[in-house]
């Protein structure tokens, strides 16, 4: 991979970190997702599941690198509605980026 695109892909990761009050850095699983090139989450979901699974499988568990989160989303109609999401952190990142190599729609 070139210098270039590594350090755009690293600048745009970087870019959708959010920060907790303490100055903690984490992200959410469905911003990643686009950066990642999953169109669908269901498709983007089965691989933080493969993830999970490895962590486990390598002796970390899943719940220490993979925290499950809701957050409400704007509906056309003016309302809300919660939905699941899921914030990788440590090994989690990891594991994550390792099954998600070959996004699929």
């Amino acid at each position: 991979m070139k210098t270039e695109l590594i350090h755009s892909l690293t600048d745009t990761f970087e870019g959708h970190a959010l920060q907790t009050e303490t100055g903690i850095e984490y992200w959410l699983a469905r911003d990643l997702q686009q950066l990642l090139g999953y169109g669908e989450w269901r498709n983007f979901n089965t691989a933080i599941s493969k993830a999970k699974t490895a962590c486990e499988v390598s002796g970390h568990p899943a719940t220490d690198h993979f925290v499950g989160v809701n957050k409400m989303v704007d509906l056309g109609s003016g309302s809300q509605r919660e939905i699941e999401d899921h914030s990788p952190q440590g090994k989690g990142l990891c594991h994550r980026n390792h099954h998600l190599q070959r996004p699929r729609t």
